[in-house]
């Protein structure tokens, strides 16, 4: 615990024991989670409520089709963000989510300050190119993004007739764009976060990714007036605004692949704590003695809303929709002992214990649920989340010592048979093409020499066979001189000492492995709901569904985008 932010060591007596790394990180389990009020949008709008932040819109140059480009700005912790839109004319057959387009519907720069008109069209002839843009420190976010054509067209029709949508497709689709690539962090020669550390809450991570899709919601809603309302005029047709309730339902889509999946893989540290203040909240809710009577009627309404959430979701994907399925069914049977553990005492403890007897599903599901009432036990675990020590490296420790660390931390790992063909039959490789991550079959993708060192298993198992040539009173550092392609996984290993959640407790190149998980299990911390996978190695998500848009935004309705759900008519 040395490493963490003195955040962790508030009321310690006040909390559970943790749920043990073995079983929280589990490719099946992190496949599980569900968004938490702890996840990244959830805390930037508590942060846009608390401070009264309003987004203005200085620009607006949209032709009758929507064309052009606009400004949207927004001030935080004493600094001016900008986002710039720009939306172009896109022929159908150059319309694709794939990360191999070169053309979008609007392109999206998050401008660290107020663009002037310079600023505005020498973006706009890199933006709308991508990654074959260039960009400097005053760019922090880029992004693109593409209409989801017949809803987009479905409600401009309505609303320049003066009638709303139909409310079933859009509680279907959810989304009027999505965006296909939300890139930060010193990519492509933008700002790289490390400069950010006098403005505390975008220190947080994805804090400015988050922001950028926010305002990318807004501009969406303002394209579909703008553009509804020309045809209107060009048509003589009486024009009616898109009512507050579809506002409000009508987040961003999102598509997105292989690429996020190493992330987990690379970025240790930054994962554990993650998860360690995920962990930490839940042992917390845990110990709480008892629920009041306000709590438990909160309590019941999440539920309800649970229960109703469950019932929308709907994917095309059979292995997920069964999950779906079996989740509604455990979730229907234990909802009203859910309803009587709450009156007893140590409720939240007793709840979670219940959700045991369900799947992976159930138990996460529970997690979310107890999690959400409890803002003001948890919700400071938020600052907790970014990494600030980076891996660890301690040459001098003995060859002993690094075997402790694995047999307490890599035990998973031992006892796998990698002589079995099944085990190392996959390989994460880096594409010649698009310089993309790629998973693919061994014998079939020879790919081996831009392979990506996701096979910890095997580098932990010949690690341990190197080590046993060494006394355990040598020092690493001796071992590492005369066998150097070790120092990447001694390193991680003693990382994973001090940063137990930080590793991915299964075997990432055996058969069968459904990346999938790893996707949900980082959106979750996004704060993505109603996962649509479209194989298993790639999904649409929906950000901000049911969130205040910014002219409603207050503390009273920032949580309101937990589980969404709404009836339709």
């Amino acid at each position: 615990m040395e490493h963490l932010s003195p955040e962790f060591d508030q009321s310690l007596e006040d909390q559970l024991a943790l749920r043990p790394p073995d079983e929280v990180m589990r490719l099946e389990r992190m496949g599980s989670f569900f968004p938490t009020r702890l996840s990244f949008l959830r805390s930037l709008l508590r942060k846009l409520a608390e401070d009264d932040v309003g987004v203005k819109r200085p620009i607006f140059e949209l032709d009758e089709a929507g064309y052009g480009h606009a400004v949207y700005e927004v001030q935080l912790d004493g600094a001016v963000y900008s986002l710039i839109a720009f939306s172009e004319a896109l022929d159908a057959e150059h319309r694709t989510d794939r990360v191999i387009a070169e053309a979008w519907d609007a392109c999206f720069v998050l401008f660290d300050g107020r663009p002037d008109e310079a600023d505005i069209q020498r973006l706009h002839g890199h933006a709308t190119k991508q990654e074959a843009g260039c960009y400097d420190e005053r760019v922090l976010v880029l992004s693109r993004a593409n209409k989801s054509v017949r809803l987009f067209d479905h409600v401009v029709e309505r609303l320049s007739q003066g009638q709303q949508p139909d409310a079933e497709m859009i509680g279907r689709i959810g989304y009027l764009m999505r965006t296909t690539a939300v890139y930060g962090n010193g990519k492509f020669g933008m700002a790289d976060r490390a400069e950010f550390l006098d403005r505390p809450s975008l220190s947080q991570p994805f804090r400015l990714e988050m922001l950028t899709v926010y305002l990318i919601r807004e501009f969406t809603l303002d394209l579909i007036n703008h553009v509804a309302r020309a045809v209107s005029i060009a048509h003589d047709t009486s024009f009616t605004e898109l009512a507050d309730r579809f506002r409000k339902q009508l987040g961003i889509g999102n598509s997105t692949g292989l690429g996020m999946a190493p992330f987990l893989v690379g970025h240790p540290v930054l994962i554990n704590n993650w998860m360690l203040v995920r962990e930490t909240a839940l042992a917390r809710v845990r110990a709480l003695p008892e629920a009041d009577e306000a709590t438990r009627q909160a309590f019941a309404a999440l539920l309800d809303q649970a229960g109703a959430h469950l019932q929308e979701w709907q994917v095309d994907d059979q292995f997920e929709q069964a999950r779906i399925d079996q989740l509604r069914i455990d979730f229907s049977a234990i909802r009203s002992r859910f309803l009587t553990l709450i009156q007893d005492e140590n409720p939240w403890n007793a709840i979670v214990m219940a959700s045991q007897s369900g799947t992976s599903s159930l138990q996460e599901l529970t997690v979310a649920l107890v999690l959400e009432p409890h803002g003001e036990v948890i919700d400071g675990l938020c600052d907790c989340m970014e990494d600030t020590n980076g891996l660890l490296f301690d040459p001098v420790m003995s060859v002993g010592a690094c075997q402790s660390i694995i047999d307490a931390h890599y035990g998973w790992a031992l006892e796998l048979d990698l002589t079995q063909e099944q085990e190392n039959a996959m390989i994460w490789y880096v594409s010649e093409e698009k310089l993309e991550p790629r998973l693919g079959e061994r014998q079939v993708d020879s790919e081996e020499r831009r392979e990506m060192p996701h096979n910890i298993a095997h580098k932990v198992q010949n690690l341990q066979r190197c080590m046993g040539f060494y006394d355990r009173e040598d020092l690493m550092a001796e071992l590492l001189l005369a066998h150097p392609q070790h120092r990447d996984i001694v390193r991680r290993i003693q990382t994973i000492d001090h940063h137990p959640y930080g590793e991915i407790r299964d075997n990432l190149v055996a058969r069968g492995i459904r990346p999938i998980d790893l996707l949900r299990c980082k959106l979750s911390f996004f704060g993505a709901s109603k996962f649509d996978p479209r194989s298993d190695r790639w999904t649409r998500i929906t950000l901000y569904q049911g969130a205040p848009t910014a002219r409603d935004l207050g503390p009273e309705n920032a949580a309101d985008v937990f589980l969404p759900a709404f009836a339709h008519g």
